[in-house]
């Protein structure tokens, strides 16, 4: 499957773009890991794939309203 056949698959069953609905699955996940105490912001960012913790910061903050640093 091609990427681009892929996200217009994606657009037209959500609505959004692949890489929106991407985010907002990751940002699902990140929500329930950011309260794990025994888990750094770094940690669950590398679990999520981001190659650099301060990506996964920066997206967390801009979807969800506040860092994961703040939970």
């Amino acid at each position: 499957m091609s990427s681009n056949y892929f996200g217009d698959l994606v657009k037209k069953e959500t609505g959004k773009s692949a890489q929106e609905y991407i985010q907002g699955k990751l940002i699902e996940v990140a929500k329930e890991k950011v309260f794990d105490p025994n888990k750094t912001v770094s940690e669950i960012a590398y679990e999520l794939g981001f190659k650099y913790p301060q990506h996964f910061s920066r997206l967390f903050k801009q979807k969800v309203g506040y860092s994961p640093q703040g939970v």
